[in-house]
């Protein structure tokens, strides 16, 4: 049996990566590790707390001590590293602790793959390490080749670790792989992101922020087929390597707005354009043919369907998104978005 730790496992793509893996592979135990900030929800996991399977750990990945014993105690044969700060809006309002968790935190992973041996140490990266695309030409699109180009100290930090895993594979021979996704979308996403954050201020009849003129354009993937396909590089990908996962679902932002208030019934006067964010960039494309040639993944769920399983999810789920809106996230929020 495989004993696999997953890093940032309370999160959004993490807690849907432990679901996958626990219902599709018998041979596999999860071990989640995460130091549940405000975005890491332990109710996320609450289903799976019991499982046989499954055991969770709260311990953060910057906490070198901590992080050895767990490796010495567990022995994995993989790591799947999640564990990251994510929003570009609190990034720019403080790089430092993006640059603690995203890079330093992926260092003392790194480290102790080294030290006690691994498999397989699979780092879970974005698109916006590339940058961004001009909005006049869609035939361009991020390969894996494309130049490291970062817009924020979120995409930054990302690219560091990104660097840093690259080199743990060339200098100490460490077997690794790298994925760089799209805009993940889905169940459990936090409110904080544009499409849960939508959904929820519609329910509420809240005014709905749109940076700018929402003109931006992201490339959307359906967080299912995103864990399908971290599967698929862990099983069969080329250390070494990285894959784009991309979803071939380019919508505007605003765009986007528009659906959810017409699925929920609600008026789109609730649309409130503010002010843009910093360095904001334009647009994002994947193209996903490397790891559809190697592996013959490709993404099996269409925006349209998508959005509306998401939006019936924020439905059903109220008590999940209720309990966090409040507190911490409320002040972060009016911060943001109060006077723009």
């Amino acid at each position: 049996m495989n004993t696999i730790i997953v890093t940032g496992g309370a999160g959004f793509i993490g807690s849907n990566f432990i679901f996958y893996m626990l219902e599709q592979h018998e041979d596999c135990r999860i071990i989640c590790v995460d130091k549940l900030t405000y975005a890491g929800n332990l109710s996320t996991l609450s289903h799976v707390m019991n499982h046989p399977r499954f055991r969770f750990i709260k311990l953060d990945i910057c906490d070198r001590k901590g992080i050895y014993e767990l490796f010495s105690e567990e022995k994995p044969d993989i790591v799947v590293n999640f564990a990251a700060e994510s929003h570009v809006d609190r990034s720019i309002e403080n790089p430092e602790v993006f640059l603690q968790t995203n890079t330093l935190g992926t260092s003392v992973l790194m480290d102790a793959c080294y030290k006690y041996g691994i498999g397989r140490y699979h780092q879970v990266s974005t698109d916006e390490v590339y940058g961004d695309l001009p909005l006049d030409r869609p035939d361009l699109f991020f390969t894996e080749e494309t130049p490291i180009h970062t817009s924020s100290p979120y995409s930054a930090s990302k690219a560091s670790a990104d660097l840093l895993v690259l080199s743990y594979f060339r200098t100490y021979g460490l077997p690794i792989t790298i994925s760089r996704c799209s805009n993940n979308y889905g169940p459990y996403h936090f409110p904080e992101k544009l499409i849960p954050l939508m959904i929820i201020n519609a329910l509420n009849d809240k005014p709905l922020p749109v940076y700018g003129k929402g003109l931006n354009v992201r490339d959307w993937l359906y967080v299912e087929d995103h864990c399908r396909a971290i599967d698929m590089v862990l099983r069969k990908g080329r250390v070494g390597e990285i894959y784009n996962i991309g979803g071939h679902n380019e919508m505007k932002n605003i765009d986007i707005v528009k659906i959810i208030c017409k699925t929920l019934g609600k008026s789109e006067e609730l649309i409130t354009y503010v002010a843009d964010r910093k360095g904001h960039d334009l647009r994002y494309a994947i193209d996903p043919t490397k790891i559809y040639n190697e592996l013959g993944w490709l993404p099996e769920t269409k925006f349209e369907n998508g959005i509306q399983k998401t939006i019936q999810w924020y439905l059903d789920n109220q008590e999940w998104w209720q309990t966090i809106i409040s507190g911490e996230y409320q002040n972060y929020y009016e911060k943001m978005y109060g006077n723009r």
